[in-house]
């Protein structure tokens, strides 16, 4: 069974969790455009929701397709979000980032009553890190916080490079006019240690580690659909 098939029976079930009048955060990548689509066409039959997109990227999508969206600053309160993950790891623990939009879907799946993540079998992981953490960082005194980035993660026996996002030949810009670094850890024991030592560095703006965030996680296999779940 091909990536994409499987990406789309996961975005089927999660269209399962959603109902009539619900405010959804709709999260960015592959798995979550393919739940978009899905979505569309339960709002052409006639379900009534409003989402609020992760990425400029997921708004064009929605809006393409005849998704109603909002705003956090409008609907700063939003009952689901339904969002993929490069990596699922015990606890429900994730790495994000990998399309770039981890700072804004964060914050909204911080705003959801709860968050399901989608993804395919292969992504579920026993420990976080062989997908390079995403480090959104802010663009004045990239080479000073960089070094300090490399410092907390030594004094947490973390080591590995750290390298600029590019595309195109030009640094990657997020949505919210940061760079993005991305940090080849490998392993990641002690998830809440990185987590807090990222977070104590100025120049570190969010990080692609999403903690205690996600209770579902929807996983799509050659078997079939599996459900993790986490209280």
């Amino acid at each position: 069974m091909d990536a994409r098939t499987l990406k789309i029976k996961a975005a089927a079930e999660a269209l399962t969790y959603v109902k009539n009048g619900m405010r959804l955060g709709i999260g960015t990548g592959s798995t979550a455009e393919e739940f978009v689509r899905l979505l569309a066409e339960k709002v052409a039959a006639g379900l009534d929701v409003i989402g609020v997109p992760t990425s400029e990227r997921t708004a064009a999508l929605c809006q393409e397709l005849g998704v109603r969206l909002t705003t956090l600053e409008e609907t700063p309160v939003l009952d689901l979000t339904i969002d993929g993950a490069d990596e699922i790891g015990p606890e429900l623990a994730l790495i994000k980032g990998g399309g770039g939009a981890l700072l804004r879907e964060k914050i909204v799946a911080a705003a959801s009553a709860q968050m399901v993540v989608i993804a395919d079998e292969s992504k579920n992981v026993e420990v976080l890190g062989k997908f390079p953490l995403p480090i959104e960082v802010n663009r004045f005194g990239l080479a000073a916080t960089k070094i300090a980035i490399e410092k907390a993660a030594a004094a947490l026996d973390l080591s590995g490079s750290l390298t600029l996002r590019m595309t195109g030949g030009e640094a990657f810009v997020t949505d919210g006019g940061h760079l993005i670094l991305d940090a080849s850890f490998g392993r990641i024991p002690d998830t809440r240690a990185l987590s807090n030592a990222l977070h104590a560095i100025p120049g570190v703006v969010e990080h692609g580690l999403f903690l205690g965030l996600a209770r579902v996680a929807i996983l799509a296999g050659a078997d079939g659909i599996r459900t993790r779940t986490q209280p």
